[in-house]
């Protein structure tokens, strides 16, 4: 298990390396920031003076090791925009989306996973018929488009929930969450809501997939001969078996949350990570860019190492295969 926990490491820093040299070439051959900070007025000696401070007159490869150098120590560069560490903006707004990403999970993981196991147990239902069809709607709408439709049904016209901001806010462990305030909470519905609708209907039929597949599986006939209750069957027998590629999906999606709240940050004017990236991309402020992707490249890999410490709880045959590694 040791060797297993020690080979995952090291190819999660090798990933983190190349993905360095990926980031950091994808976004510096993208504009020129110098255009859109200095004013066309500006002489050339102004000009030149300011390509010197952002270091921008070095050769990409010295660039490059400028910025091993300060990811090794912490620093990802000043903002080109807000003249601050584009570290310390990234984890100023990281808390706002994570807390709008893990509201967004935990919703698509208490409605997927149930609608799935009983879509999974009586596909010919009419309930299951409804419920699989709704998912290929979850699939197939557009998030800008249920956002605003959201906005416009529930803020506009019924008028019982904010149209977007995030609201008041209350300090646990360390961080500012909306879910524990009553104003926050109502503040947080409609983005976390539009965020699971996509994740909502992929865990299901995930789920759905699994049950159906594991239940013709031998060992699940084995149980009902022994004479075991269905709910005994179906909680340790199908369901634990099903939650091994679910688990994945669930990890991997957690990443994808994070990452692409872009849209439904900006629809609902959520203070997040998010519209922070949108805003820093119009102004090429590369440190900010490089930061971000940075930080959603290191949460993947996090992700994915803590998928693999899962398989070896759920799965004996992993624990097996590490045990001889």
């Amino acid at each position: 298990m040791i060797a297993f926990i020690l080979r995952r490491a090291g190819q999660a820093v090798l990933v983190m390396l190349v993905m360095t040299i990926i980031v950091f070439i994808g976004v510096n051959v993208i504009g020129n920031p110098v255009d859109i900070m200095i004013s066309p007025q500006a002489d050339l000696a102004e000009r030149q003076r300011i390509i010197a401070e952002l270091g921008l007159d070095q050769p990409i490869w010295r660039q490059y090791l400028n910025f091993i150098g300060g990811l090794l120590s912490g620093d990802l560069g000043v903002s080109y925009v807000y003249n601050r560490p584009s570290l310390d903006l990234i984890l100023e707004r990281l808390p706002a989306t994570l807390e709008l990403a893990a509201t967004a999970m935990v919703i698509a993981i208490v409605v997927g996973i149930p609608a799935g196991l009983y879509a999974g147990l009586y596909p010919r239902s009419p309930l299951s018929r409804v419920l699989m069809a709704a998912s290929v709607l979850g699939f197939s709408l557009p998030t800008f488009w249920v956002g605003l439709l959201m906005i416009m049904f529930f803020a506009v016209h019924l008028g019982i929930l904010p149209s977007g901001g995030r609201g008041d806010t209350v300090g646990f462990l360390g961080m500012q969450w909306s879910i524990f305030s009553h104003n926050g909470l109502a503040y947080i519905i409609m983005p976390a809501m539009n965020l699971a609708l996509f994740k909502t209907s992929f865990i299901l039929r995930m789920t759905q997939a699994g049950v159906r597949e594991v239940m013709p599986q031998d060992y699940v006939k084995v149980a009902r001969a022994k004479g075991l209750s269905p709910a005994r069957v179906v909680w340790v027998h199908v369901l634990k078996n099903v939650m091994i590629p679910v688990v994945t999906i669930i990890g991997l999606e957690f990443g994808s949350v994070v990452a692409f709240s872009v849209v439904t940050e900006k629809i609902f004017a959520w203070p997040g990570i998010g519209k922070l990236i949108i805003d820093s991309i119009g102004s090429l402020d590369r440190p900010v860019i490089i930061a971000y992707l940075m930080m959603i490249v290191a949460l993947f890999v996090l992700i994915n190492l803590i998928v693999d410490l899962l398989y070896l709880l759920l799965d004996p045959r992993v624990r097996a295969a590490g045990g001889r590694s």
